[in-house]
């Protein structure tokens, strides 16, 4: 089988070869998935570059959500061959890769109403954000939201997820053509940053009052900014920081306006609670087949052109999803 390794260190066009392995062999806790699609994250640009938090020995292959077909199970799973499913292999196994093995527990089934394609940009995006929303910072309906990098792949799952709740979402994104895409998925006001002050266009809207809740996986002088027009009890979600500046927290200013700055790190949550993942799941492919959330793909690649969907991820001028076609 053909699977994408990280040879070296650095960046995806010099890090990256398409190589022939052999297909992996299954422990009795895990499924072999036939990959039919992959979809991609920045921090897949990272662990080429070995700026990730969590570092792997060479060789390892890169990607995080995956769907595809069961082609063989251990006994201890509960797939049979031939299931349709989505899953989260774990590095140095990755997705990107014709076949990989995964354990049971970050396999999911999908519908047959569900393409490969969405599943797979669906598997991170929107399980972050809805844990995000219902588990950390607790959305009410009627509340306000804000949901910074309303175009990418976790921001629009946010926008949607949080529109289904019955919040009042106010999206924002640098320029014009991503705000449109921020209104076109529900956003019920989207903010274009690089020519409107947020914060004072926030406070007027609210009279003062401010935003119940703020996603955030911008990071940097975004969520500086988000300090400001959060509303008294209101809550900071802490998704990312995609500026690529990690900003720091001053504790007098949260003790003055009694907010709070929640932390949401999926990745270990499914790992300590993955019987609460399940049910999460259930609940998403609820909400798509009743056509409440829909992935956003902005771009689907060939699987020998991993490197070229890569350098356009890194360029930060796509939206939604970028998602490798790998049958």
């Amino acid at each position: 089988m053909k699977s994408w390794i990280v040879k070296t260190i650095g960046n995806p066009n010099n890090a990256l070869e398409l190589a022939e392995m052999e297909i992996p062999n299954i422990t009795d806790d895990e499924v072999l998935i036939g990959v039919n699609a992959a979809a991609l994250n920045f921090f897949d640009i990272l662990q080429c570059q070995g700026k990730y938090q969590e570092k792997h020995k060479l060789p390892f292959t890169i990607g995080a959500e995956i769907a595809g077909v069961v082609k063989a199970v251990g006994k201890n799973t509960p797939f049979k061959i031939g299931d349709r499913v989505s899953a989260m292999p774990e590095l140095p196994k990755g997705g990107l890769s014709e076949m990989v093995a995964v354990n049971h527990a970050r396999v999911f089934p999908i519908p047959d109403s569900l393409a490969f394609s969405e599943a797979a940009s669906m598997m991170i995006t929107f399980h972050t954000a809805y844990y995000a929303l219902h588990t950390c910072g607790k959305i009410k309906k009627g509340e306000i939201l804000i949901v910074h990098g309303g175009a990418g792949g976790v921001g629009s799952a946010a926008i949607q997820i949080g529109k289904e709740i019955g919040a009042i979402v106010y999206a924002t994104e640098n320029g014009d053509n991503k705000a449109t895409v921020c209104k076109d998925i529900g956003a019920d006001v989207a903010i274009n940053i690089s020519s409107t002050d947020f914060i004072e266009f926030v406070k007027k809207e609210t009279e003062g009052k401010g935003a119940d809740l703020i996603f955030d996986p911008v990071g940097g002088d975004v969520f500086d900014k988000s300090r400001k027009c959060i509303s008294f009890f209101g809550r900071i979600l802490a998704i990312g920081f995609a500026s690529g500046k990690i900003p720091e927290v001053p504790l007098n200013h949260i003790l003055i306006k009694n907010y709070s700055v929640v932390g949401v790190h999926w990745g270990l949550f499914a790992k300590i609670y993955p019987e609460k993942i399940k049910k999460e799941h259930q609940n998403i492919m609820h909400l798509y087949e009743k056509k409440a959330i829909k992935p956003i793909i902005y771009k689907e690649f060939e699987f020998i052109d991993l490197q070229n969907a890569l350098e356009l991820l890194s360029e930060g001028k796509c939206y939604g999803k970028l998602v490798i076609k790998v049958k």
